[in-house]
């Protein structure tokens, strides 16, 4: 796996180059399903295609959760649409650090369709126009270039589900804030609290007060430890914020458990903990 970031200003070189990445435009708002898309009809960088949380990088909600993985042949279908193939880099953003569908791309692209260069903008849009990058206001979301033939090999060992989160001892790394974790509020699950055994690692920790990644020296001494790590969240987005958080310290990365938090509490004869 190639560096998972990319600076502002590299970006700007390669897509200048003869070789330009593929850019994804990952904006997406929780609870809004249609911000996406009007983001990137309000202005976008230059050359990039609107990837959507829900329809593109997510099954419908159900017994896996609020943001289960869509089937690989639906994600296969959503790559090719997009004419992304292993030999074109590609580079996904959105305008909150990477901490939601950015992040998620990311970890589908480069962990479970195995695509070999897949990076995230550092910074996100914020950065980009720090660096006197542009933006468009036309264009059609609904564009795509010519379709690709990519048949990824997807790689279920970057997953655990929930059977094997509730039998396994790995440390279980939560990405959420520490009062979600700690059941003080839930404005998003019918059922607060965390996973017994679980360390909170909110995804915002990843970030300095610029919005970008911690250098990976300091990423490497505050993330959590173990022999084996498992990354969860609310639905299995900003979890994905962590494992990327892992890449960028160096360190192996966690299994990513998708179904996460809404998919866990489903059944009432799982344990449920509270406070830290």
């Amino acid at each position: 796996m190639n560096e998972p970031l990319i600076s502002a200003a590299t970006l700007a070189d390669a897509l200048e180059g003869p070789h330009p990445p593929r850019l994804l435009d990952c904006r997406a708002r929780l609870g809004e399903p249609d911000a996406g898309r009007r983001l990137w009809v309000e202005a976008h960088l230059p050359g990039s295609l609107h990837v959507d949380l829900d329809r593109d990088l997510a099954a419908a909600p159900g017994a896996g959760g609020r943001h289960p993985l869509p089937a690989p042949e639906a994600f296969t279908a959503v790559l090719q649409g997009l004419g992304i193939t292993p030999q074109q880099p590609v580079v996904v953003y959105d305008d909150m650090g990477g901490q939601l569908a950015a992040a998620r791309a990311w970890w589908m692209l480069a962990c479970w369709a195995g695509h070999p260069d897949v990076r995230l903008l550092d910074g996100g849009v914020k950065a980009w126009l720090a660096a006197g990058g542009e933006l468009l206001e036309d264009g059609d979301p609904d564009a795509a270039p010519a379709p690709s033939g990519w048949q990824p090999a997807y790689r279920d060992a970057a997953l655990v589900g929930v059977d094997e989160v509730a039998a396994e001892e790995a440390l279980k790394v939560d990405a959420r804030s520490r009062e979600r974790f700690r059941g003080e509020a839930e404005p998003v699950d019918p059922v607060a609290g965390h996973i017994p055994g679980a360390v909170c690692r909110p995804s915002a920790d990843n970030l300095d007060a610029s919005g970008h990644f911690k250098r990976a020296d300091a990423l490497a001494r505050e993330l959590p430890e173990a022999d084996a790590l498992i990354a969860y969240c609310g639905s299995g987005v900003t979890a994905c914020h962590n494992v990327l958080a892992y890449a960028v310290a160096g360190r192996a990365l966690p299994r990513l458990f998708v179904g996460s938090w809404s998919e866990w509490i489903r059944d009432p004869a799982r344990p449920i903990a509270t406070g830290d």
